[in-house]
């Protein structure tokens, strides 16, 4: 049985790809439902849109790449206290939902 290539930051070490996966997923979703809408809206050709959207995605997709899988820390660096892990999640919430609220009320 073949087993897939594992993920590994710059020092060798395995690295969970699921973080990864979520935010190159997302990113995809946010580039390819507002990008192509924004673009004609704009006066853009689909075409280009789509591209644009595309160039987004990829630009995404790179900086999550950077943080989540070259930069993640080493396997015995042992696990981040809860007190900073909650303090992220609550800055990404926010970032999120600015960027929906961000995102939608041009289009009101």
């Amino acid at each position: 049985m073949v087993r897939p290539p594992r993920l590994r930051n710059r020092r060798g070490d395995p690295v969970d790809p699921v973080p990864f996966l979520v935010a190159a997923g997302l990113a995809f979703m946010f580039a390819f439902s507002f990008g192509p809408i924004f673009g004609t809206a704009y006066g853009l050709s689909l075409g280009a849109s789509l591209a644009a959207a595309a160039a987004a995605f990829a630009g995404a997709g790179w900086v999550a790449y950077r943080q989540l899988v070259r930069q993640a820390p080493a396997v015995d660096a042992g696990p981040l206290p809860a007190g900073p892990r909650f303090e992220r999640l609550v800055y990404a919430a926010l970032a999120l939902g600015g960027l929906l609220i961000g995102l939608t009320v041009p289009l009101l």
